[in-house]
């Protein structure tokens, strides 16, 4: 996948290469002219590798923007740095591997989703970003109108589906037929990272059908990295710091 992306911009250079030299060929000032000629397609490449990652960025549809950088690895100590910085490469995205997020609210589980996905989009992947819910929701109302089949194929179509919030409601059987329906189809194919706030024991909560529950921690999992983020929300305590500091002032 990203070797056939790397193999399209080798020969993009190499033909424009190439027609530099054709077009220096027989000039008295052929070398430099040839230079010109290469600085200028290295601008336009640069250029046009920019412009595609904004709008892979923007297809993506994160709901905000995050970055590694920004990620207090001192406030949420059950958070390994080096775990984080290897799935920031995203060999694992490139190996089609699974990743889950699991903490309490206001741990960081969706800010690192959001990181680990933008380092995906940034590196050429396709991805999206979606809520479990509004994903559902989707492939019902597709179902609904007779074009599951094409919903279905736009979600496998990606190389990372980022889905967080799962867990946070109850999904009828119909709907979680569907997302293990997706699942399915991209097990092995493409990567899935999610951010929970349960911890798989209690995913009967979500997906009320005990075989289903059980197939799908099995397809999120086989393969995959799984980041525990803990029960102490990092939002709470520095709310609490900001109001402490500013009643001692």
């Amino acid at each position: 996948m990203e070797q056939a992306r790397s193999a399209g911009r080798f020969t993009s250079v190499h033909d424009k290469w190439w027609n530099a030299a054709k077009a220096a060929r027989g000039k008295a000032a052929g070398t430099r002219a040839l230079i010109e000629v290469l600085l200028l397609a290295r601008h336009m490449d640069h250029e046009q590798v920019v412009a595609g990652l904004a709008a892979a960025y923007r297809a993506s549809a994160f709901p905000r923007e995050k970055s590694l950088r920004a990620f207090d690895f001192e406030a949420n100590l059950n958070v390994d740095p080096a775990t984080v910085n290897t799935l920031a490469t995203c060999e694992w995205v490139k190996k089609s591997e699974p990743l889950c997020l699991i903490g309490d609210s206001g741990t960081g589980k969706s800010h690192l989703l959001i990181v680990l996905g933008t380092e995906a989009a940034t590196k050429g992947f396709r991805v999206r970003y979606v809520l479990a819910t509004k994903l559902v929701n989707e492939l019902v109302e597709a179902a609904d109108e007779k074009q599951l089949s094409k919903t279905i194929a736009r979600c496998v179509r990606v190389d990372l589906l980022c889905i967080d919030e799962l867990g946070y409601m109850e999904l009828d059987r119909r709907g979680a037929e569907l997302l293990f329906q997706v699942l399915t189809e991209r097990e092995e194919k493409n990567s899935v990272a999610i951010a929970s706030n349960e911890s798989f024991s209690g995913w009967t909560k979500t997906f009320t059908d005990p075989r289903i529950c059980a197939a799908i921690v099995d397809r999120l999992t086989f393969n995959g990295a799984i980041i525990q983020t803990g029960t102490e929300s990092y939002r709470l305590a520095h709310t609490k710091a900001q109001a402490e500091q500013a009643a001692a002032t």
